[in-house]
């Protein structure tokens, strides 16, 4: 292999296991958030942005699950037309 394609193969691998994928869950009002970045604040609270509508969201209680990307993408996708 030539060490140029070598290179980009490696890139292309690196750059596509790099991002995880979260369904963050308020307990309270049941409402569901998806998103690929979480931090933590001083005690229990989270905050993350919500892929559906670019906010940042800060929760003090959620359920934070790691979901896949096949899941992540169904959850975001429109809904289908009627």
């Amino acid at each position: 292999m030539q060490p140029k394609f070598m290179l980009m193969a490696l890139t292309a691998m690196l750059m596509s296991g790099c991002t995880d994928y979260y369904m963050v869950k308020d307990p309270q009002s049941g409402k569901a958030f998806y998103t690929t970045s979480i931090a933590q604040k001083k005690g229990q609270a989270v905050v993350f942005k919500d892929t559906a509508s670019g906010a940042q969201v800060t929760l003090q209680n959620s359920q934070v699950t790691e979901i896949s990307k096949d899941q992540y993408k169904a959850a975001i996708a429109p809904p289908p037309a009627k």
